[in-house]
């Protein structure tokens, strides 16, 4: 809820995943506080997985997949390769809350499964003792259970940025920056900026206007509104210098902006 620890969060994985690095996060049940808990490792493994916009989530359990039935009391249950993450069905077949497996059981599995799917991801489960699994999979081999998202990638996000999060302000771009960002796929630097309106903080969603007040864009922005009208018009190699400082390079990433 708190857009400004999203944007550090995210600054802090992406820039680990650039050094090479494998970032381990877990829910350590000696240090949580009930006021932060996320109640398993599913579920925060779900939320990283919006939190970084990744194309899928992987879950390794001590069951093979999600099968129609608990296969621990039927030994006919049949295990489910392929579903939607948004089939009611699956509610019964993952045994309810009341039959759920407890903390981390297949119910929670399924929950983690739809809010990744909510940001467009696929979830994988599988067995955390199949022989070489993650190498199988990452080698497109079927192994498992695939739950597939209802929307793609790029529309859930941009269903998220433009319709759930109120603006807050507005910067006023010049023609060359309205251009690169018509054409897609680009960051808006403070070089392209001419002017920024309104009071607003780091993290939270902005309107990109071109000269005549018509809207082309909308992000989370870098910087608050006092930083960002210091920095309008400067290369993002002087950010450092008029500020003291440098969140990143971009007002606004092209992952945290879409299109209107």
């Amino acid at each position: 809820s708190d857009r400004k620890r999203y944007l550090n969060a995210r600054s802090t994985i992406t820039t680990l995943l650039d050094l090479g690095a494998v970032p381990i996060i877990n829910e350590n049940d000696t240090v949580v506080t009930d006021e932060i808990r996320f109640g398993d490792n599913d579920t925060l493994g779900a939320l990283v997985t919006n939190l970084v916009d990744a194309d899928g989530l992987i879950i390794l359990t001590d069951q093979d997949g999600m099968f129609d039935r608990d296969p621990r009391k039927h030994s006919d249950a049949r295990l489910l390769s392929e579903v939607r993450a948004d089939d009611e069905n699956l509610d019964a077949m993952a045994g309810g809350v009341s039959g759920a497996l407890g903390r981390g059981g297949m119910q929670t599995k399924l929950r983690a499964a739809r809010l990744a799917a909510r940001s467009g991801a696929f979830t994988v489960v599988a067995g955390g003792k199949i022989p070489n699994v993650l190498t199988r999979l990452f080698e497109g081999e079927s192994v498992g259970t695939l739950f597939r998202a209802s929307t793609d990638r790029q529309l859930a996000r941009k269903q998220w940025l433009a319709g759930h999060l109120q603006t807050k302000g507005d910067v006023v771009l010049d023609g060359g920056a309205v251009k690169a960002l018509r054409a897609g796929g680009k960051s808006l630097l403070p070089v392209g900026v001419v002017s920024v309106l309104g009071r607003f903080r780091r993290g939270e969603m902005v309107r990109c206007l071109d000269q005549h007040g018509d809207e082309l864009a909308r992000g989370l922005i870098n910087y608050n509104a006092e930083d960002a009208k210091r920095i309008a018009g400067l290369a993002s190699s002087e950010i450092s210098e008029r500020l003291g400082y440098c969140h990143e390079p971009e007002l606004i990433h092209c992952d945290n902006l879409v299109l209107t």
